[in-house]
């Protein structure tokens, strides 16, 4: 199947699917993004994910290149054409192309707008999180505006590379003072030994995942206690559980951290509770 991308108005072949050189994602990785996952053709809280995008825009002072309805149809129709039914949809927006220059280009500069949908086997995260993953931990080199979504994810990259040379999934971030963050592409989650979910405070230092979000609604509703506080890799270790959010992972469990087992070295029950009980309560809108 041809893949097809929509770029700035146009629905484009994946190998014709082009933006500027001069423009500002890829020169000085001035741009937002957002990552929704498709769930049976419908688009898994959707309003969450736009309403982080518009900020993360007026954090960067981007200017929003269309409205939300029309935000919902480019999603729509890029799924549509590219006949997902379960996978992701991906959206990004740059400050636009210009002639390379520090300084912003002139306010009339329209942003650049990239959106493409992928198919992902369901079964694959399902498999996943039967087994569980490994983290690896290391120092956070990261600015402190992690809030926003943007493209600048070379840390993460590299972090994320690391770790899969330890024969980990994701990175664990730490501060200056050695508590978690959060992953290179999700938030950190433990359970503790009296069953209390806990989970980095949503400051500048981390993303207000908007699985993270669900998750906590998640456990109101399920009736879970929660707190919102630092935890350090230690006691991640002497925890009951440990897992990750996002929204491709949804809630996947954390069996080892820095080749260390976490409580039995296996999913644990809690997180299996959550990811069970996640499409419950998270919109889906088709």
């Amino acid at each position: 199947m041809t893949r097809i991308v929509y770029i700035n108005g146009q629905y484009q072949p994946y190998d014709r699917a082009f933006v500027h050189a001069e423009d500002r994602g890829f020169q000085f990785g001035d741009a937002v993004y957002e990552v929704c996952e498709v769930r049976g053709g419908g688009i898994v809280d959707e309003t969450r994910h736009l309403d982080r995008l518009d900020r993360s825009l007026r954090e960067l002072e981007i200017a929003l290149p269309m409205s939300r309805g029309a935000w919902q149809i480019v999603l729509r129709e890029t799924i549509r054409q590219n006949r997902v039914r379960d996978g992701i949809v991906y959206i990004q927006v740059s400050r636009g192309a210009a002639p390379r220059d520090f300084y912003f280009p002139a306010p009339e500069t329209p942003p650049t707008v990239v959106c493409l949908a992928r198919p992902i086997a369901p079964e694959r995260g399902e498999a996943a999180a039967e087994s569980g993953i490994g983290v690896r931990t290391e120092p956070d080199p990261r600015w402190n505006r992690c809030d926003i979504k943007t493209v600048m994810l070379l840390p993460a990259s590299l972090a994320k590379e690391r770790a899969r040379a330890h024969d980990a999934k994701e990175v664990w971030f730490t501060d200056g003072d050695g508590f978690v963050t959060e992953g290179g592409s999700s938030n950190a989650w433990i359970v503790t030994d009296d069953g209390e979910l806990v989970t980095t405070p949503a400051t500048n230092a981390i993303l207000r995942g908007v699985t993270r979000m669900t998750v906590l609604d998640v456990a109101d509703r399920e009736g879970l206690r929660f707190v919102e506080r630092r935890f350090t890799p230690e006691e991640a270790l002497a925890a009951k559980e440990a897992f990750i959010t996002s929204a491709s992972n949804l809630v996947m469990p954390v069996t080892h951290v820095d080749g260390k087992a976490v409580g039995a070295g296996e999913a644990g029950p809690v997180a299996r509770r959550i990811r069970r009980a996640f499409h419950g309560v998270a919109e889906l809108v088709t």
